[in-house]
């Protein structure tokens, strides 16, 4: 192989088998025996999903004829994750039921244990339910990670919708943010010859454009709008499987969000963060980041980062932060490198503060 074959490679993950519908949980056992012949599974979940759909998820194991065992998570890290994977390794599959908390040590878990890994969201907050990139927090890097990703997604829209509104909020905010992602790894292409998947690229951007042209329909949260919003966040997920990185997924928009997790810490949701953020990446770029702002405020997502409880100043801060967070990802940040000043006052003229 020669060395240009060799920079051009890259390696895509993607799902073997996706299902959305009603009422799954219930046939988690038997979606997992079509995909393979598995004996024994893990289910890692949260404390209050457990309580909610572990009886359900766990009948249909037994009824499938699966033995099981259940891991209670309380916080996505690298050290819960290495637990998991321990205990892993008597079983032949894990499930990550709930939310990115359990997903997130679920598929990271899988990856050191060697073994596949089933996505079972009962949220929509954030595009990793079918993506192979995870977030931990202990993580030495304070964004998210390649790791394999699911065998299977089993997303039942039912459950989902039963959620708190503000995930699926979130999980529209973090697809809002493909706008500038994309737009970011364009200009890196075009300013440091960068790898550019016009496919990938192209794919996650529709799931912006989707969720854009529906935003009222989400804003209801009733069944028809999350499954148009929980299809998008697979789409996006699937772009950076495609992609072999989450280039077509997270930018500018990102590392600010990264950012502001180290700088406020516990303030405001994921997605929130980064839907907010994607209005200052928008502006950068010289695009309608009021559209932006618009369309958070049809879902009832915040639009500004007061109302997560994050200050002015610490936004500010943020911005300037934000290129150092992943000085290898070039961005548009990275190309305009704002100081404070000019942070403080982007972040008025836009009045996200």
């Amino acid at each position: 192989m020669d060395a240009g074959t060799a920079r051009k490679r890259h390696l895509m993950r993607l799902p073997e088998r996706v299902v959305v519908g009603d009422d799954l949980l219930g046939t988690v056992g038997d979606e997992i025996r079509e995909v393979r012949e598995a004996k024994r599974a893990l289910v890692i979940t949260g404390p209050n999903v457990g309580r909610m759909f572990g009886e359900v998820v766990g009948r249909s194991l037994r009824d499938a004829g699966l033995d099981h065992g259940i891991l209670i998570v309380d916080s996505p890290t690298k050290d819960e994750a290495r637990r998991a994977a321990e205990r892993a390794r008597e079983f032949d599959v894990i499930i990550g039921l709930g939310g990115g908390k359990p997903i997130d040590v679920a598929k990271y878990a899988a990856h050191l244990a060697g073994i596949w890994f089933a996505s079972v969201p009962t949220s929509a907050a954030h595009d990793g339910i079918a993506s192979p990139m995870a977030s931990l927090k202990d993580s030495d890097a304070p964004y998210s990670e390649m790791m394999s990703p699911p065998r299977i997604v089993i997303a039942d829209i039912r459950a989902i919708s039963s959620s708190p509104p503000n995930l699926s909020r979130s999980g529209f905010g973090d697809l809002l943010a493909k706008v500038t992602a994309t737009k970011d790894w364009r200009l890196a292409k075009v300013e440091v010859g960068e790898y550019y998947g016009e496919y990938a690229a192209h794919l996650a951007l529709l799931s912006a454009q989707v969720v854009m042209s529906n935003r009222k329909l989400i804003g209801r949260m009733d069944e028809d709008g999350i499954r148009v919003l929980v299809e998008a966040l697979i789409s996006a997920g699937v772009a950076a499987g495609i992609a072999g990185s989450s280039r077509p997924c997270s930018g500018s928009e990102h590392l600010i969000s990264h950012a502001l997790d180290i700088i406020s810490q516990g303030k405001g949701l994921h997605g929130e963060k980064v839907g907010i953020s994607t209005t200052i990446a928008a502006r950068l770029h010289g695009m309608n980041w009021r559209r932006i702002l618009r369309a958070l405020d049809d879902v009832g997502a915040p639009t500004s980062f007061g109302q997560l409880g994050i200050a002015r100043e610490e936004v500010c801060r943020a911005i300037v932060m934000a290129p150092s967070i992943r000085p290898n990802r070039y961005t548009i940040l990275h190309k305009v490198r704002p100081d404070h000043a000019q942070a403080c006052s982007l972040v008025d003229e836009l009045g996200v503060a």
